[in-house]
């Protein structure tokens, strides 16, 4: 609203999410709009729905006509970022490590800024809280997680039972779909997201953790206007050392790690069920891939890798059918364990490894392997608990499974949201246990939806998330209007969609 006698306009934030610095100088990011999604242990947790690149001085108009058309080309990409979906936080509480390595720390860290508290790994606005980190401006520092964060609640004997289902996307290979794949050379990979199931019962809570990732080698799918792009594995001598940093990380993090690919192995080409004419999935693409993964693991025998043709055998959108899998896998699983601790804050049970689960997106046929193994686990946890007996389930109870079931359908949405831009294929196999007709013509528009997005719009969305993230920082320099600087290997030059207007093109005298 705006002040009595002035012109300066008076709005309400919640939160300061970070600065970074452009031609005509700083722009701060702050949350316009929130809403509380749940809470995590005793702390609210909120949704950031909507957010506000803010000018910090009138230095444009000071700028030539040329600095001023690059520099509404770049607010055009923080127009961009402003957008970005799936971002929590919370103003007394890291949100960044789940609970049993919260619980290993020591009880004194509670009391350090939030921003020292985290795992960098999982704090999307890192990059842009560097300034104010510098400036010592710790209680106006707000660490946004991007990721996915849902709460159900039911009785058990006269009980209430709370379920979390917290999900941390890592920001070491932030990007969209087809512009982040694989694994860069330090053995980060794209769309790696931590995913917490939290339940409470009793003075008792359990946490039971899985992750995906993209395949950790070097490969890509370059844009091109098919419907599926081949992927191309790119050559390079430290491909198994790339894997090994990747599963390194992992191991010292998370401990065992078993490894669950679903991807295609048959060589043959399928039609879409919907609009089967203009779709045509090049499945020995998928192949080939996998069996590259598959070769690569051979290195490491230590790591267990078990390779489930989803496709293949839960053809016909058989769900049932990863019963398949969790049988080859269940004692692995049990070993594995999840974490369980009482109201005191005593341990009583360690999660020992960790299941890292992936197909080509690490979307659709991932998330329903999610929810499957999840359920098990929730029913061992409750058995545990002693809110089951050891012959009883959730699917036993129609509202109960239901609230899971939509819990995991949400879930997998929002995260497929973040990556792809589009809702999460195959929810039908997670709330239904079968696709329905519903479900195909929903699966088909957000197929529609992913090919215009990736085509079209997130080349450019891509070029938001670099500025933002630091791979590239915008400064002026005597040779041209302003300087580019990498801080990775640089990406191709094609980094924009077939129609985009990258600021690769943008930036003409660039030179990676």
């Amino acid at each position: 609203e705006a002040a009595a006698g002035s012109d300066c306009k008076v709005s309400k934030i919640y939160g300061v999410a970070g600065m970074i610095r452009l031609l005509a100088g700083s722009y701060v990011l702050v949350i316009t709009s929130r809403k509380d999604a749940g809470s995590y242990g005793a702390s609210t947790v909120y949704h950031a729905n909507s957010m506000k690149f803010l000018c910090c001085n009138e230095a444009i108009k000071h700028l030539t006509s040329e600095e001023k058309r690059d520099e509404a080309y770049f607010m055009s990409l923080l127009r961009i970022a402003e957008t970005t979906c799936g971002l929590y936080y919370s103003y007394d509480r890291d949100l960044t490590l789940n609970l049993q390595r919260a619980s290993k720390l020591a009880a004194g860290r509670v009391h350090k800024p939030l921003w020292k508290q985290a795992d960098p790994r999982f704090v999307w606005n890192r990059n842009l809280l560097e300034e104010l980190i510098e400036t010592k401006l710790d209680e106006f520092i707000t660490p946004l997680i991007q990721g996915s964060f849902q709460t159900e609640q039911f009785t058990l004997k006269d009980r209430l039972v709370r379920i979390t289902l917290f999900s941390r996307r890592c920001n070491r290979r932030l990007g969209t779909r087809m512009w982040r794949r694989g694994a860069n050379l330090e053995g980060a990979t794209a769309n790696f997201v931590e995913t917490e199931q939290l339940v409470e019962y009793e003075g008792l809570t359990s946490s039971f953790i899985q992750v995906r990732g993209s395949i950790p080698l070097l490969w890509e799918q370059i844009v091109d206007l098919s419907y599926k792009p081949r992927p191309s594995i790119i050559e390079h001598e430290e491909m198994t050392k790339v894997v090994e940093r990747h599963f390194h990380d992992l191991s010292q993090r998370y401990g065992d790690t078993m490894v669950i690919d679903l991807t295609d192995k048959a060589v043959q080409q399928r039609q879409m069920t919907v609009c089967p004419t203009f779709f045509l999935l090049q499945q020995g693409d998928e192949g080939n891939l996998s069996n590259a993964f598959a070769a690569e693991m051979q290195n490491f025998p230590d790591i267990r890798y078990v390779h489930f043709d989803f496709h293949h055998i839960c053809g016909g959108g058989n769900f049932d059918n990863l019963q398949v899998l969790y049988d080859e896998i269940e004692e692995a699983i049990q070993k594995q364990g999840y974490f369980l601790m009482n109201s005191k804050g005593e341990i009583l049970l360690d999660q020992s490894g960790v299941v890292r689960s992936n197909c080509i997106d690490c979307l659709d046929r991932t998330n329903v392997t999610q929810s499957f193994l999840a359920r098990k686990s929730l029913d061992s946890q409750l058995q545990r608990m002693g809110a089951l007996s050891s012959a009883e389930s959730i699917s036993q109870s129609d509202i109960i499974n239901d609230k899971f079931k939509k819990l995991w359908v949400e879930h997998g949405d929002e995260l497929s949201l973040e990556y792809a831009g589009s809702y999460a294929l195959k929810g039908d196999l997670v709330r239904y246990g079968r696709q329905t007709l519903p479900g195909l013509i929903k699966d088909g528009m957000s197929a529609l939806s992913r090919y215009y997005l990736n085509n079209f719009h997130d080349g450019v969305r891509q070029d938001a998330l670099d500025l933002i993230s630091g791979y590239y920082t915008v400064s002026k320099s005597s040779s041209s209007p302003f300087q580019i600087i990498g801080f990775e290997s640089a990406p191709k030059v094609s980094s924009c969609g077939v129609g985009n207007h990258s600021w690769w093109d943008h930036c003409h005298n660039f030179h990676s």
